[in-house]
């Protein structure tokens, strides 16, 4: 039996990116970037006003005070995307907007409501305090330099990075591609939503809720029928899943019961076993192996323990095969309000919820098979094993979302 980091490492290790696509910037949110992106110009373009005023020279404006204001003839003004010809000349200035370009001979701009002009003379402008060089003004350059690092590959490209990205001008960008991922579930128990049950019959769920999973992850997860506890059925449908996606997450069958036929039926299709067992609860049996250039994830049937083993074992391989240089699970700090214990020999991950003062309690029932307590769950808390957490403790919460 495995731990999980020698666990995690040899997935990683074993699996290597797609490849890349080329995607309009628009639709790109959330994929991973296939290059190191540089900017091709500086960002702003040109000085320009960082507000509605009066584009001046400061050392006309250094003897200025409200006592003995100093008056600049008003040359012209410029509206956003115009330019002013030439140089301004000494005692003048130009009226200007938020982002029009600064004119040649000036390099400070003066707020429009600190100013006063006399109606009778329009054209003369009085300013009643000195002005620092580029006040209120954006430096070419300032925010981004050309050549300046924009997106590293491997990043994930998030709302703020594609608005960067649309700035400086490009309009496509080349990213990972995103693996298919195959979802099976065994079991001659389960039925689909919305069909009647018979005795001893349960509806299936987990391939809704890792398909969801693995979607917001970047995967493309695509739900195969549901498979009879039969060599033969499980056999057929990993042949068929194999075929049509690059990875393929089962649910179910992996144990070592007489009807768990994974482990068997992938072999006999000519997959090679690199582990199962995994010294973690819930989801101990736990299946990882090849298939030519393709894998299988074989997790326990407990929603539970599928959604955990998804999410410590599943989710770095998805991302993996993304080139994805950031694989760390999303957390969040909590304060304990009451006692996790563990009394196993594994470490154990617990469902727990986060009230608004940041207080952690345990989300409910903690056995596999409770999907009340996962709905009610903010995420989970690794507690190693043979181990009490006390309350006041500041703990870790591993997150879905």
């Amino acid at each position: 039996m495995l731990e999980l980091t020698e666990a995690r490492n040899r997935i990683i290790a074993a699996i290597q990116p797609l490849g890349f696509e080329p995607v309009p910037l628009f639709v790109a949110h959330g994929r991973f970037a296939a290059e190191t992106v540089t900017s091709p110009i500086d960002l702003p373009v040109f000085d320009n006003s960082a507000m509605d005023g009066y584009a001046v020279d400061a050392g006309d404006l250094v003897p200025a005070s409200s006592e003995h204001p100093i008056c600049l003839q008003l040359e012209g003004k410029i509206a956003a995307g115009g330019i002013f010809p030439g140089d301004l000349p000494s005692g003048k200035c130009v009226r200007l907007f938020t982002g029009s370009r600064l004119p040649s001979g000036t390099n400070a701009v003066v707020m429009q409501e600190e100013v006063r002009i006399d109606p009778p003379h329009a054209n003369s402008v009085w300013f009643s305090a000195p002005v620092h060089p580029r006040e209120n003004v954006r430096l070419r350059g300032e925010d981004v330099k050309r050549g300046a690092v924009l997106v590293q590959k491997g990043m994930r490209l998030t709302v703020g990075r594609i608005n960067l990205l649309a700035a400086v001008g490009l309009t496509n960008l080349d990213v990972a591609r995103q693996p298919t991922v195959g979802l099976l579930a065994t079991g001659s128990e389960l039925r689909e939503g919305g069909q009647p049950l018979g005795p001893g019959e349960i509806y299936e769920s987990n391939r809704t809720g890792l398909s969801v999973f693995l979607a917001k992850l970047g995967g493309k997860p695509k739900i195969y029928p549901l498979i009879k506890d039969s060599l033969a059925d499980t056999r057929a449908a990993l042949e068929t899943a194999f075929r049509e996606c690059d990875i393929i997450v089962t649910s179910g069958g992996v144990s070592v019961g007489e009807f768990d036929f994974v482990k068997t039926a992938f072999q006999s299709i000519g997959g090679t076993l690199d582990f199962w067992k995994v010294a973690i609860r819930p989801g101990k049996p736990f299946v990882f192996g090849q298939w030519k250039e393709k894998f299988l994830f074989g997790l326990p049937g407990n929603p539970v323990s599928a959604m955990v083993t998804c999410l410590v074992l599943v989710r770095p391989a998805v991302l993996r095969y993304q080139g994805a240089s950031e694989a760390a699970i999303p957390d969040q700090w909590g304060i304990l309000a009451e006692a996790l214990s563990n009394c196993g020999e594994r470490r154990h991950f617990m469902r727990v919820k986060v009230n608004d003062e940041g207080k952690v309690f345990s989300a409910g029932i903690q056995a596999s098979h409770s999907l009340s307590s996962l709905a009610e769950a903010d995420g989970v808390v690794d507690v190693p094993a043979q181990t009490t957490l006390q309350p006041g403790m500041l703990v870790r919460l591993l997150t879905w979302d």
